[in-house]
């Protein structure tokens, strides 16, 4: 299993780097966004770096199934699926901030064998497999050892995101409660509550492409990921990742 891990690790890492890189070439470059059906904003970047991502995939591990957010699902043999995400945080790209990434994930029989996720724009990567440790640019990471919710620093994408009643007045209790919140959110909001510059990350809503590689970034730097009713899966809807300190305290709020 370790042996399996550390190749799962090493595969996932240098996959989403190489999306990371894809897109990079086109981050604060004049390109044109246009609106999926969702409404939601997409660029030649998201296409090009999941199509590249796809073609790895494809020679290295033929059989092996793919959902992507661009592409949609191409089928496989093997059990395997790579869920990628290749540019999350489009919103924040195409305004030239640096805080999106490049996500991968794989997963076998419904367990995320390894996730990671590539930060171009800051020059940060943090990658994980179970039983082999989440590292951050190569070095072990933890989630910080904060245990007052009045001292911890709480994240979300977007505050107007939680369009349900009681998921909104969740958020104003967690909220409400930190010391320090800000919108340091989509993937990069995870990172830093991986390597313990950040308690708490929310959100509203997700994808599986999303959540399934933060399952063992955070799980293994020693965190908690569910949804906001509490559940644990690689696929939700929506997420709390937290430090084990806070788990519960913050889970409450919801």
């Amino acid at each position: 299993m370790a042996g399996q891990g550390r190749l799962s690790l090493e595969a996932a890492l240098e996959l989403a780097t190489l999306a990371g890189g894809a897109a990079m070439r086109y981050f604060r470059r004049d390109i044109a966004v246009e609106r999926k059906g969702d409404g939601s904003p997409v660029t030649v970047a998201d296409r090009e770096a999941e199509q590249l991502a796809r073609e790895w995939i494809t020679k290295r591990f033929p059989g092996d199934a793919i959902l992507g957010e661009e592409f949609g699902e191409a089928k496989g043999t093997t059990g395997r699926t790579w869920l990628l995400d290749p540019v999350d945080g489009t919103r924040t790209f195409i305004h030239g901030v640096p805080l999106w990434g490049s996500l991968v994930a794989v997963v076998e029989n419904d367990v995320v064998l390894a996730g990671a996720a590539a930060f171009p724009g800051v020059g940060e990567t943090i990658v994980a497999a179970p039983g082999e440790g989440c590292w951050h640019n190569g070095v072990r990471c933890r989630v910080s050892t904060v245990s007052q919710l009045s001292a911890a620093t709480v994240l979300t994408t977007d505050e107007h995101g939680f369009l349900d009643p009681a998921g909104r007045r969740g958020w104003e209790r967690l909220a409400g409660s930190a010391t320090t919140v800000r919108t340091w959110g989509d993937c990069y909001g995870y990172l830093l509550v991986g390597t313990g510059r950040a308690e708490v990350m929310v959100d509203a809503r997700l994808n599986s492409w999303d959540s399934a590689c933060l399952v063992p970034i955070i799980g293994e730097a020693g965190g908690v990921l569910t949804d906001l009713e509490g559940r644990r899966s690689w696929n939700l809807a929506s997420a709390i990742a937290s430090n084990a300190a806070l788990a519960t305290e913050v889970r409450k709020c919801f």
